[in-house]
Formats: C-alpha cells, sequence, structure tokens
C-alpha cells in the first residue's frame, strides 16, 4: 500500500500499469451522485434593486439573438417560466466589461 500511496512502481512495469487503471477505472466509472456534484449556476438570477422595481440578471446565450425591440417580451417569457408567474420587464439593459463585449443583461421589471 505503501509503495502505491507514494507511486513508487518503475515505468512500464506491472504493478504501474495497473495502478493506472485503477486510476482511470475511478475516474470514469464513479458515479456523479457520489460527490453530490452541484448544477451549474442559474442562467436567471435576481439582484438587489430598489423600491417598486425588480432587477434580473440574464445571461448573454439567452438574448443573443433576440432583436432590441422584443427583448423585453422575450426577457418576460423567461421570467415567467422560472419565476411561474408574470413579470412585466419594462426594459433590458446590456452589461459590457472593459473590452465592451456584452456580458450579460440587466432586466428592469415592475411587478
Amino acid at each position: 500500500m505503501k509503495r502505491l500511496i507514494f507511486w513508487e512502481f518503475p515505468r512500464a512495469s506491472w504493478q504501474y500499469d495497473i495502478a493506472v487503471a485503477l486510476i482511470l477505472a475511478f475516474i470514469f466509472l464513479t458515479p456523479k451522485t457520489l460527490f453530490k456534484d452541484q448544477p451549474r449556476p442559474s442562467s436567471i438570477v435576481q439582484m438587489p434593486s430598489e423600491q417598486g422595481t425588480s432587477v434580473y440578471w440574464l445571461e448573454t446565450a439567452l438574448l443573443a439573438k433576440v432583436p432590441d425591440q422584443s427583448r423585453p417580451q422575450h426577457a418576460s417569457e423567461l421570467l415567467r417560466g422560472r419565476l411561474g408567474k408574470p413579470v412585466n420587464v419594462i426594459r433590458v439593459e446590456p452589461f459590457y466589461d472593459a473590452e465592451q463585449e456584452i456580458k450579460g443583461y440587466m432586466a428592469i421589471a415592475k411587478p
């Protein structure tokens, strides 16, 4: 066991090959539930907002191919599907980084 832990096997030996096979079997055959993998972070996040409005962060991919004029309507549909209640989005603003690339959208909604 000590030799396995400290990896003291010479390369191309049968012990080395068995150790590598065990490592690969562990990587590829271990079920994800064993490590309680978490799902990807939500693509829609409610942000702190001012009184009377709600602000939601939307990932770029959700509204990237939507024309500017129909973004509020599309954002309302996305939020209704996610929240299960109607949301009235009044405007959608792109959020840019230092290189002027769009990193996401801020959807401002009224209840």
